[in-house]
């Protein structure tokens, strides 16, 4: 084949982990005149997906030399012949892992915007509800590869013997470089909205109830008041199924006359006053205003002053900074390693260039061990929050060895062990299904 299968992998997981700006670029499918290149047994790729994903993986910042579209063409058709063949061996994926997974990705993308809605649907030129279902059946797809090559990868492992020989195999003059890394931890607390904030925004609803009670429009009013991303369209949300909008939202809207309006409703995203449109069959359409919940300054002090009491608990070591974050943390990713940030790898250790800039200068004023004072912080999904940084430990920049990179060692040990199983597992599976490639693209060689 044209690519070696760990390259042909590389460059899927790049494709995939860049699924989040593919709808873009679908913007412009009308420049292509469609049609089908590639078939795996059911399953199809147009020219329009080649084309969307090779110019995505030109943006992606890891092209490297000698990939070209027949490369990016191979690994579309190794990610079906991977999706076809978990049909075949009953691998599945549940329609709630895909539901989580793609919550997450959508927090990922807003956070790329500050979290703002509106200027995320401007950016794609589409509804955050068109956004997500146009997502979700890449999500799945993208699921079922990664649990597909978990299953035939998934009781390799490496021994302390392999890692030195494929230590001892590389030549001296080319063992990697790597930069400064520091362990490093962190605790968050996202400040608890006040009553007072509360009950100020639900008062500021119940005057737009009445002021629409009155005989002003309620599209008018959530054009100029509501903060979420269909205030353009004067809250209209359009037709939903049920399970696809927040619980309290759909709760409170299912539970009105066409026509009628709620009380102010309380969800994740902030108090919201819905007024029913319609129901047909298992759908509804509503419309409404989002005022969202802001913390005050005295509910960042309560944040303040409760991290505060815990990093005075840990200095004294009257408990450990791991055991407090796992508990109290409220970012989980981190939380779930103990407070503490993971390398690429894998490696306890973070690249000092990987860092925000914000911890960047933060670790650059402090010494190893100490722990900072609260500090103002913003969560990936754009929520307003304080946090405590631990800097545990540093490790200057060196040359690679077995005693400070054996983590990454390993890895690269373990990932050239699961190439040669892949290598093996791609010759059998390909006479498995089905594959039709155009003849225009014979020259691409794809998987010979």
């Amino acid at each position: 084949m044209t690519l070696k299968y760990l390259e042909v992998i590389r460059v899927l997981l790049v494709l995939l982990a860049a699924i989040v700006c593919m709808p873009v670029f679908a913007q412009d499918k009308g420049v292509v005149v469609d049609r089908i290149i590639a078939k795996v047994d059911d399953k199809i790729i147009l020219q329009s997906e080649l084309e969307e994903a090779y110019l995505q993986f030109l943006s992606s910042g890891q092209v490297t030399a000698g990939t070209s579209k027949c490369n990016i063409f191979e690994s579309l058709v190794v990610n079906k012949l991977l999706v076809a063949k978990a049909e075949i061996d009953s691998v599945l994926v549940l329609d709630v892992e895909v539901d989580q997974n793609l919550d997450q990705r959508m927090q990922m993308i807003l956070s790329q915007v500050g979290g703002n809605e509106q200027a995320l649907e401007s950016y794609y030129g589409k509804s955050l509800v068109d956004i997500r279902n146009e997502l979700r059946e890449s999500v799945k797809e993208q699921l079922i590869v990664q649990r597909m090559q978990s299953s035939i990868t998934s009781d390799i492992s490496v021994t302390p013997a392999e890692v030195q020989a494929f230590f001892n195999r590389i030549p001296r003059d080319s063992l990697p470089y790597f930069s400064a890394e520091v362990s490093i931890g962190q605790m968050v607390k996202i400040p608890e909205v006040g009553k007072d904030v509360k009950d100020r925004v639900r008062n500021q609803l119940l005057e737009y109830k009445k002021r629409i009670e009155a005989g002003e429009s309620f599209e008018a009013l959530a054009r100029q008041y509501s903060q979420g991303p269909s205030a353009p369209k004067g809250g209209n949300l359009g037709y939903q199924q049920r399970g696809s909008l927040v619980p309290p939202y759909e709760a409170a809207a299912l539970q009105l006359e066409p026509g009628e309006i709620s009380d102010p409703v309380e969800s994740e995203f902030g108090f919201h006053l819905i007024q029913l449109i319609s129901r047909r069959g298992n759908e509804y359409d509503s419309r409404h205003i989002l005022l969202e919940l802001e913390p005050s300054l005295k509910d960042i002090e309560k944040a303040e002053v409760y991290l505060d009491s815990l990093r005075t608990l840990i200095v004294k070591d009257s408990i450990a900074f791991e055991k407090v974050a796992k508990e109290y943390s409220d970012e989980q990713i981190t939380a779930d390693n103990g407070g503490f940030m993971i390398g690429e790898t894998g490696s306890p250790y973070v690249a000092t260039d990987k860092l925000d800039f914000e911890t960047f200068l933060t670790l650059d004023t402090m010494k190893l061990g100490t722990i900072t004072h609260p500090l103002p912080y913003q969560t990936q999904d754009g929520k307003k929050a304080v946090r405590i940084i631990y800097y545990k430990d540093r490790i200057k920049p060196h040359q690679a060895n077995l005693l400070d990179d054996y983590q990454k060692i390993a890895n690269a040990t373990l990932a050239e062990k699961k190439n040669r199983i892949l290598n093996s597992w791609f010759d059998k599976a390909r006479n498995d299904v089905f594959i039709q490639i155009d003849p225009e693209y014979n020259n691409c060689q794809i998987l010979q």
